[in-house]
């Protein structure tokens, strides 16, 4: 099954995150199918940067995204 979820970058206490698609046995830092997007939780406001054509893509081909992941979308 293929997942549309949160990939982790940077720092120690300065989270950045990569919203990709993954098959959900792989590893959350682990080997990913393809890069969306970006979420930065430490802006103010929260910055997210998302290609949604390639995200109506994936979810019409199947992917599920994560609960925290589809209210990025749906927010954005």
């Amino acid at each position: 099954m293929v997942k549309i979820r949160l990939q982790r970058q940077g720092k120690k206490k300065a989270p950045f995150y990569h919203i990709v698609v993954a098959d959900s046995r792989s590893k959350r830092d682990g080997k990913i199918i393809e890069q969306l997007g970006t979420f930065d939780p430490m802006t103010e406001p929260r910055t997210v940067i998302l290609d949604k054509e390639k995200v109506e893509k994936w979810i019409k081909n199947g992917a599920k995204p994560t609960d925290t992941v589809k209210r990025l979308i749906e927010n954005s």
